[in-house]
């Protein structure tokens, strides 16, 4: 059982526990023991204040374990996936919380290969994190967990007279130069196009890959971060914002990023929201006319609609579900050898193309679909029906196996038996943030949210803060 690693790496609200400078810096020593001798190591950001702070003590960690450190600065989670495998580093690490508001963080880490670690490498990372600490219980940084040794702990605070790695600026360069050659002839059809960066990584990527592109109307948006707006009313989190710039500008198409920009969402030519589902229909069908969809298999996730598993089958074809989280979509791609898989939330992998979700890249090969299929993007998308679907988060104070506690059971029990093959039902933990997620899907709405209310209700009353 994993203590620090969620499904998208360790998060937490930044100066807190695993975040606390100790826990940070025994995690920059931790990895540097891991990787061997004198590895290299390549580390970007996100736009948080916390940034910085957090690069500097894991930056000191991994310097004391060994460890050379190249910074890439500001820049995309799926940039650094890139330059790892690409420039011969030895793990890839992204200061980042995604999706979560400014006041957290986390830290993401790639192989040599460009993909996430797996599960059972994070817990050797974690099991040499904790030769570092003392036992569990003391008090670190105010918050309950381990704290390092004394011997340490004096390490560990060496990182504040350390200077920051000189951000090596080619780095950008080199993987704007890597998506514009994924998409070579890329035509925007003088389109008018809105980008909504989210206040994150992609303020420092997007307006300058775009520049590159030219051929449209590209109007910027939510490209100035502050350390403190990232994702704030803005981004993949609200696409709402986009769709409706969209209609305010008149324009074609709009691309909206999350913090690190690994994923990506979408608003028609009429201002509706395109989410994940529909760009894996429509990568789908593109990859299959063109006879580049493996076995003729999609991999998306327990949150995907019902609707996009009836239209890829009209269409001829499969859809696997995996668990929630990019790397568990790209493990079962690996082990199916599918070409295309992705969630709904937007993070959309390309098998040959990317080794982790990309929204950038998304956005170029989504336009490009556009392009040459010579239709809008709604006439591209209209034969998706979804099913009524609702999503609730309830905040937990822990994560209790729900299974065990008789009245979310009963609840979730009575939801399945009356929704049965005109629904379903998909309760879980978030892997990065302390909620419970409650997802109904249903033919009959008012069934959907009756049920989504009793369910996200007995967990509130058990558990909620």
């Amino acid at each position: 059982m994993k203590r620090l690693f969620g499904t998208d790496g360790i998060r937490s609200v930044a100066g807190q526990y695993p975040l606390d400078a100790p826990t940070v810096y025994a995690i920059g020593l931790a990895l540097a023991h891991h990787l061997g001798s004198f590895p290299s190591v390549v580390l970007g950001m996100d736009t948080r204040e916390s940034s910085p702070v957090i690069a500097a003590q894991l930056t000191s960690g991994l310097t004391q374990g060994g460890a050379t450190v190249e910074s890439a600065g500001v820049i995309t989670t799926p940039a650094i996936a890139h330059l790892t495998h690409t420039h011969g580093f030895a793990a890839g690490v992204v200061i980042s919380a995604s999706h979560n508001p400014w006041e957290d963080n986390g830290i993401k880490i790639f192989g040599p290969d460009g993909y996430k670690l797996p599960d059972a490498t994070e817990l050797a990372i974690e099991d040499e994190i904790f030769k570092h600490l003392k036992e569990p219980g003391s008090q670190n940084a105010g918050a309950p967990g381990p704290a390092l040794s004394d011997v340490e702990r004096v390490a560990s605070e060496t990182w504040v007279s350390q200077d920051a790695p000189e951000v090596n600026e080619s780095d950008r360069a080199d993987y704007i130069r890597f998506l514009l050659a994924a998409v070579p002839g890329l035509s925007l059809d003088n389109r008018r196009i809105v980008i909504d960066c989210a206040n994150g990584a992609a303020s420092a990527v997007a307006p300058e890959l775009f520049a590159q592109l030219g051929g449209a109307d590209v109007i910027i948006t939510h490209a100035s971060p502050d350390g403190r707006n990232i994702n704030e009313h803005c981004g993949a989190l609200h696409p709402e914002i986009v769709a409706g710039a969209v209609r305010h500008y008149n324009a074609s198409l709009g691309i909206t990023f999350d913090g690190d920009a690994d994923r990506a969402l979408f608003a028609d030519e009429n201002g509706n929201v395109v989410n994940g589902d529909a760009v894996l229909l429509l990568a789908a069908r593109d990859l299959q006319a063109r006879g580049l969809l493996t076995n003729a298999t999609v991999v998306a996730t327990t949150m995907s609609n019902m609707g996009l598993e009836a239209a890829l089958k009209r269409s001829g074809i499969q859809m696997l579900r995996a668990a929630v989280g990019d790397k568990y979509v790209l493990e079962q791609m690996l082990a199916t050898n599918a070409a295309l898989g992705g969630e709904q939330s937007g993070h959309i992998i390309f098998s040959g193309r990317s080794t982790t979700g990309d929204g950038l890249l998304t956005a170029l090969l989504l336009l490009d679909i556009v392009h040459r299929s010579g239709k809008s993007l709604s006439e591209l998308i209209a034969d998706l029906k979804v099913f009524p679907q609702v999503i609730v988060n309830v905040k937990v104070r822990e994560k209790k196996p729900l299974d065990g506690i008789p009245s979310v059971a009963q609840a979730i029990a009575a939801a399945e038996k009356e929704l049965a093959d005109s629904g379903r039902v998909v309760i879980r933990y978030s892997g990065t943030e302390a909620l419970a997620r409650v997802m109904i899907e249903a033919e009959s709405e008012p069934l959907m949210r009756h049920h989504a209310d009793t369910i996200a209700n007995a967990i509130r009353a058990e558990l909620g803060l």
